[in-house]
C-alpha cells in the first residue's frame, strides 16, 4: 500500500511540473507577442503599409480638390468679395461722416478761437439794458512783404493809417480832374489815384496828384485799358486787398464824386464797412418793415418783410479786418466767373445770412447819413426843392443816379462852392 501511494505521489508531482512549464511558455509567448506588436506594428514582412495608413502627397490632394471644387471655390470667393466691398463702402461712409464731424469741430474751434481773440477773457452779463455786443473787429497785423513798393508810398500819403483811394483810366479823365480838384480845395492830403493806364499816370503827375501804377497783370490790365465804368468798378475789390493787408483803412471813392468837406471828420470807424446808401429817405436808407399782402392766405394774408436799399459800392470806408478782407475776396471771386453787377454782389455778400449750403459773412456794417453823404437822387429830387435842406452842406455828392455825370458834377461845384443858387435848376429829377 505504501509503494502504491509513493507511485501516485510521483506521478502527481510530474504532472504538476509539466503544467507549470506549459503556463510559463504561454506567458512568455504572450509577453514576446506584446513586445513584437509594439516594435513592429505592421508585421515583419510588410514593406508597403496599407493604403489608408499611407501619407498622400499634398499636390495630389490640391489637384484633385481643385478639379472637383473649383466652381464652389469661385462662388465662395465672389461671395467674400461682395461682403468685403460692402464693408469697404460702410467704412468709407464712416470715414466721410467722421471727416465732416472733424471739419465742423475744427470750424467751431476756429470760430471760438476768433471770438476769444476778439473778446479776450469771458465776462458776466451786466444789468438789463447795459449789455452791448462787440461791433468793432480788431485790425490785421500789417504785412509789408505783400507789396513793399505800395507800402513805402502809403507811408508818405496816408494820415493815421487811412486814405481815400480811387481807380481811374483815361475814359474818366475829365471827371477825375473835377474829383481831385474838389479834394484839394477841401484841404484833404491823404488820397491816392490807382492809375489803370499810363495816360492817367502822366496826367496825375502833371497835376501834382499822388498816383500809384500797379505792377503788370494781364487779367486786370485788359479790363483796365478798355473797360467801362462798371467793369473798372469791379476791379477795386481785387486791388484794395493789398491796402488792407498792409494795415490801412481805405475810403474807396468813385470819381463821379464832389468833395465839399473832409469825410474823415464824419466817420464812426466802429464797423468793418461804413457805406453810403442808394436810399433817398429814412425808410429806404436805414430799413423798414415792408408788409406783403396775399389775400388768398386768409387770416395769414399779411407777411412782414425787412427791406433796405443797397449800399453804394462806389463810396465806402473799409477797415483792415479779417471780415473786410473776406468780403473783398468773396466779391472778387464771384466777379471773376459770374457776369454780375459789382454793387449787387457787394450787397449780397454783406447782407445775406447763413443758411443751408451757404456761410454768410460775419462783417459789421454802418449806413452813412444820407444827407451828409448824398447821392444825386436825394439832391435833385428832394434837397434842391426844399428851402431848409438847401441850406445843408453835404460832405460829398455822388452823381450815381444820373448818366450825364460830368455836367451835373460841374453844377454841384457851382451851387455849393461858387454859390450859384440856380446851378441845379436846369436838370430834370431823373435822366432823360
Amino acid at each position: 500500500m505504501t509503494g502504491r501511494r509513493d507511485g501516485l505521489l510521483m506521478r502527481n508531482s510530474g504532472q504538476s511540473l509539466r503544467g507549470s512549464r506549459i503556463a510559463l511558455a504561454i506567458a512568455t509567448g504572450v509577453l514576446l507577442g506584446c513586445v513584437f506588436a509594439f516594435l513592429f506594428p505592421h508585421g515583419f514582412s510588410a514593406s508597403d503599409p496599407p493604403a489608408q495608413g499611407r501619407r498622400i502627397p499634398r499636390t495630389s490632394l490640391q489637384v484633385g480638390s481643385s478639379m472637383c471644387e473649383s466652381p464652389e471655390r469661385i462662388n465662395m470667393l465672389k461671395s467674400e468679395l461682395v461682403s468685403v466691398s460692402e464693408k469697404n463702402a460702410e467704412l468709407k461712409k464712416q470715414v466721410r461722416e467722421l471727416t465732416e464731424k472733424l471739419r465742423l469741430a475744427e470750424q467751431g474751434k476756429d470760430q471760438a478761437q476768433k471770438q476769444f481773440l476778439v473778446l479776450g477773457e469771458q465776462h458776466k452779463a451786466g444789468p438789463f439794458g447795459t449789455v452791448k455786443g462787440l461791433r468793432t473787429n480788431p485790425t490785421v497785423v500789417p504785412d509789408e512783404s505783400v507789396n513793399p513798393r505800395l507800402a513805402k508810398m502809403l507811408e508818405q500819403v496816408a494820415v493815421r493809417k487811412e486814405l481815400i483811394v480811387a481807380l481811374a483810366n483815361s475814359n474818366v479823365k475829365n471827371m477825375l480832374e473835377l474829383w481831385f480838384t474838389s479834394i484839394k480845395k477841401v484841404g484833404i492830403h491823404n488820397y491816392l489815384v490807382v492809375a489803370l493806364d499810363d495816360e492817367i499816370v502822366n496826367f496825375c503827375k502833371s497835376n501834382d496828384v499822388p498816383v500809384y501804377r500797379r505792377d503788370p497783370d494781364e487779367g486786370i490790365d485788359s479790363i483796365a485799358r478798355t473797360g467801362g465804368n462798371h467793369a473798372v468798378s469791379g476791379l477795386k475789390f481785387h486791388i484794395l486787398r493789398e491796402f488792407l493787408q498792409l494795415g490801412y483803412s481805405v475810403l474807396l471813392s468813385d470819381v463821379d464824386i464832389i468833395y465839399l468837406q473832409n469825410p474823415f471828420d464824419h466817420l464812426y470807424r466802429d464797423s468793418d464797412v461804413e457805406s453810403m446808401t442808394d436810399g433817398h429817405n429814412n425808410m429806404t436808407a436805414y430799413g423798414y418793415n415792408d408788409v406783403f399782402d396775399e389775400p388768398a392766405m386768409g387770416w395769414a394774408r399779411y407777411a412782414h418783410t425787412m427791406r433796405i436799399w443797397v449800399y453804394n459800392s462806389g463810396f465806402f470806408y473799409i477797415r483792415p479786418t479779417i471780415p473786410s478782407i473776406e468780403l473783398l475776396d468773396r466779391v472778387a471771386d464771384r466777379l471773376s466767373w459770374q457776369k454780375a453787377w459789382d454793387q449787387a454782389v457787394f450787397n449780397e455778400e454783406l447782407f445775406f445770412p447763413s443758411h443751408p449750403g451757404y456761410d454768410g459773412l460775419h462783417a459789421s456794417k454802418r449806413t452813412m447819413d444820407f444827407y451828409l453823404f448824398m447821392n444825386s437822387k436825394v439832391l435833385f429830387k428832394t434837397v434842391r426843392k426844399d428851402d431848409k435842406l438847401r441850406k445843408l452842406k453835404p460832405v460829398i455828392v455822388h452823381v450815381n443816379y444820373h448818366p450825364d455825370k460830368f455836367p451835373r458834377m460841374k453844377a454841384v461845384v457851382e451851387y455849393y462852392v461858387n454859390g450859384n443858387q440856380d446851378a441845379l435848376k436846369s436838370f430834370p429829377d431823373g435822366s432823360e
